[in-house]
């Protein structure tokens, strides 16, 4: 009977130190809990200027800005590609239009110009709120040398106020040929949408690219800038009043970059026009009917060259971060649905949020289509990081993601885990950017990059480059290509043009990401 006692008693004492460890571990974690929630509500310093320069960052910024030299088009200025040179003279000359600038779209020999005004508004807003940071590493001449190239392009493009060119060549005809720009024999017809064949979404885009590129130029070139304002007006004002699709206008556009919608694209516009201008009826279009018929609120998109709403919905919340001077305050409701549209991208896209999208690969990346699948886990950490900026530079300490609360310092390191994904930090080690690092793609779906310098090709012989077993003689520096699958695999091959084929708007956006990762500094009060 007493042994059974002494048991029962040992089983009492530890049943109440079990209880008491719970207990005390709850009170820690509370305590715990308390301290961050506390620590949290203390906003971070605001940055001053562009600080300590990361090396990891800044290397591959100067590598990826060269893939727009790659892509560029016409007659070369202070060509820094040994393997390219003067290609396209004769663009547009059947409509007495110089078309010869702008970019190649991708590893073909198009001219897209719904992709290309993406990439140039990509790019712009880059500028914009991390030329310090460019200027910092010897990348903001080359960043706008390379915009200049494309708005160049889209000043010709657009001969009258109701015409834009959208596209130069023919994509079947093209890509019966493997064959260098520099080379091309094929005829380049022109595509191009009007009151009688409209596209609001790429006449809004390209608005967008004007008016966001007049405020780069802005000090630099005001002539220039101004140029460039006058067609970004005439732009959007010729999509608004002729609303259409532009691959339902211009169907043979829908293989390659169809459309989804427009309603992103005005708004986009607007966004860019209104900070450009500083005119209300812009603030007065994005905050009102048209807010209400597209923008989609408190429903989390993915920020690419066919859908802008979540760029556009951070863009939006800077005038409320910054309280803009004189701004009404009759738009408050309005803008404060767009940020708290951007708030819940940014709660989908952290991957400890209640909130958080399940779109990603077992290594954290996030991963959404097969077909070019880098674009948008970098677009998303480029807005990240600019969401994160304006976060620190207006003292606000933590977003709310349901009943969790998150830093700028937490959208920043999601940011960085997407960029050091595609630098290497992935189950293959392997840089998807190509010319950094010691392990990167090494046979890119790329005609120039395939193809030797001093080889001359026609248009059917260069196959033997597409199909050849060696690596790709000339290094396409600065591509981004498409990316893994989401078992985060890579098929180096030339002819796996869904994984190996890199573009222009992917340079845009790893630009923008590595940009704002270079260093850091405070945001811009104002982008005007």
């Amino acid at each position: 009977m007493g042994e059974k006692r002494s048991k029962g008693g040992c089983c009492g004492w530890f049943i109440a130190l079990v209880i008491l460890a719970l207990v005390v571990g709850a009170v820690v974690y509370a305590v715990k809990k308390k301290i961050h929630n506390w620590d949290s509500d203390k906003p971070a310093p605001v940055p001053g200027p562009p600080g300590a320069i990361e090396q990891k960052y800044a290397s591959a910024l100067k590598t990826a800005m060269q893939f727009f030299d790659i892509q560029k088009s016409g007659k070369l200025e202070n060509n820094k590609i040994s393997w390219r040179g003067d290609s396209a003279l004769k663009d547009g000359k059947q409509a007495n239009l110089d078309l010869s600038k702008g970019m190649f779209d991708a590893g073909d020999n198009m001219k897209f110009g719904f992709p290309l005004a993406f990439t140039a508004s990509v790019l712009s807003w880059a500028i914009l709120e991390y030329g310090d940071q460019m200027d910092a590493v010897g990348q903001l001449e080359p960043a706008q040398d390379s915009l200049k190239w494309i708005t160049d392009y889209f000043i010709e493009a657009h001969p009258s106020e109701n015409v834009l060119y959208i596209q130069v060549g023919d994509p079947v005809a093209d890509h019966k040929c493997w064959n260098k720009p520099e080379s091309i024999t094929e005829e380049r017809p022109l595509l191009q949408v009007n009151t009688s064949s409209p596209g609001s979404d790429v006449a809004a885009e390209t608005a967008a690219a004007m008016a966001s590129a007049s405020l780069v130029f802005k000090k630099k070139i005001p002539t220039y800038s101004s140029t460039l304002l006058k067609h970004a007006k005439q732009l959007f004002t010729f999509a608004d009043n002729n609303r259409e699709i532009y691959s339902v206008s211009v169907p043979e556009v829908a293989t390659y970059y169809n459309s989804t919608g427009f309603g992103d694209e005005l708004l986009w516009a607007a966004t860019w026009l209104y900070h450009a201008t500083g005119d209300d009826s812009y603030l007065q279009y994005v905050t009102g009917q048209n807010g209400d018929d597209y923008a989609e609120y408190g429903s989390p998109t993915w920020f690419s060259w066919d859908n802008k709403l979540a760029g556009t919905q951070v863009l939006l919340s800077r005038l409320s971060f910054f309280k803009a001077k004189g701004l009404s305050s009759s738009y408050g409701a309005g803008l404060q649905k767009y940020r708290e549209s951007a708030e819940a991208v940014m709660c989908g896209l952290l991957p400890d949020s209640p909130t958080a999208t399940t779109s990603r690969t077992d290594n954290g990346l996030i991963w959404v289509s097969e077909w070019n699948a880098l674009q948008q886990p970098v677009a998303s950490a480029f807005l990240a990081s600019i969401y994160s900026d304006y976060m620190l530079t207006s003292q606000t300490p933590k977003i709310k993601c349901d009943s969790d609360s998150y830093t700028p310092k937490d959208l920043r390191n999601f940011a960085r885990s997407q960029a050091d994904y595609v630098l290497g930090k992935n189950p293959l080690h392997m840089s998807y950017l190509v010319g950094y690092g010691n392990e990167f793609p090494q046979f890119v779906h790329h005609r120039g990059a395939s193809i030797p310098a001093n080889a001359k090709v026609g248009c059917k012989d260069g196959f033997k480059y597409l199909d050849s077993s060696d690596p790709n003689p000339n290094v396409a520096t600065g591509a981004l290509v498409g990316g893994p699958f989401l078992n985060d695999t890579y098929i180096d091959s030339r002819n796996n043009s869904m994984q190996a084929e890199p573009s222009t708007y992917n340079s845009a956006v790893i630009v923008g990401l590595l940009s704002s990762l270079v260093t850091t500094s405070s945001a811009l009060q104002s982008l005007s």
